[in-house]
């Protein structure tokens, strides 16, 4: 039962994180300066997939999941290949938008070349979503459709921007939303690391303020639990173990249908 899911490459009117995506507000009076860094990182197969194609990347202050696609063992090694790349590729770096978008198409190029060089693997890829903690920014990098969301001031937003075909329908205001999370071609998505030669990454820079909560997930996650859902847990649990716990309990609660990876990473105050 490995995932398997087919492509759409469409090369029209490809977006970037910043469209559409207007920056969160801040709550009245809200301090604008970064804090101490605080995250906690899950991953589960699932109730129903027989093994876990996700990978975790957690190197310093840059954070991220991976969701693998590919028959036989092609998801789980292009997801694994490419947390290899991006920590080797961050680790002793600053983090940049340049520097991300670099990580991530040395990612690219390894598992591509992997594929090329490996029959049976060929094809395999992988959806990556990027969160890299500067000293006073967020840099986030974004390919395929796992997802990065930000709690601010009360106010839960996805900022990044998904590469799928229902994706694409819904900006171009021929789905819902609603439409969208029952559609039959909901898992096609339109871009992955590893199945092209060439690569586009949407990459885009965030401030970091105290009191920030991000929320980096699979669609292992949100395809499991509601908007309101997420927000509902992300607001009423304050430390990060514990609601990371709790999002992947409901998760599975709800069927686990597919694998279930997420970071929750919290910007608190540094005498916490």
């Amino acid at each position: 039962m490995n995932k398997r899911r087919r492509f759409f490459f469409s090369r029209e009117a490809k977006k970037t994180l910043e469209d559409g995506v207007p920056e969160p507000r801040l709550e009245d009076g809200a301090d604008e300066k970064p804090g101490r860094l605080v995250f906690a990182a899950r991953t589960d197969v699932g109730r129903v997939r027989l093994n876990n194609q996700d990978a975790l990347i957690e190197c310093g202050a840059l954070l991220g999941v991976a969701d693998g696609m590919g028959g036989h063992k092609g998801g789980e090694v292009a997801s694994d290949e490419t947390r290899q790349a991006l920590i080797a590729s961050a680790e002793g770096k600053t983090p940049s938008e340049d520097a991300l978008r670099e990580a991530v198409l040395s990612a690219n190029k390894k598992v591509y070349d992997h594929s090329v060089e490996e029959q049976s693997l060929s094809g395999m890829g992988t959806t990556c979503t990027l969160a890299w903690f500067g000293e006073k920014e967020v840099y986030l990098a974004q390919v395929g459709d796992s997802r990065c969301y930000l709690l601010r001031g009360g106010e839960l937003r996805q900022v990044t921007q998904d590469h799928s075909m229902v994706a694409e329908l819904v900006r171009s205001g021929m789905l819902t939303e609603e439409d969208a999370a029952r559609h039959p071609m909901r898992n096609i998505i339109t871009r992955a690391v590893g199945t092209d030669e060439e690569l586009e990454v949407d990459t885009l820079t965030l401030p970091r303020r105290r009191g920030d909560r991000w929320l980096l997930c699979s669609d292992g996650l949100y395809g499991m639990l509601t908007p309101q859902e997420l927000k509902k847990l992300l607001q009423e649990e304050k430390d990060a173990d514990a609601c990371a716990d709790r999002l992947m309990e409901s998760a599975l609660e709800a069927g686990g249908r597919d694998n279930v990876s997420l970071i929750v990473a919290d910007d608190r105050e540094v005498s916490e």
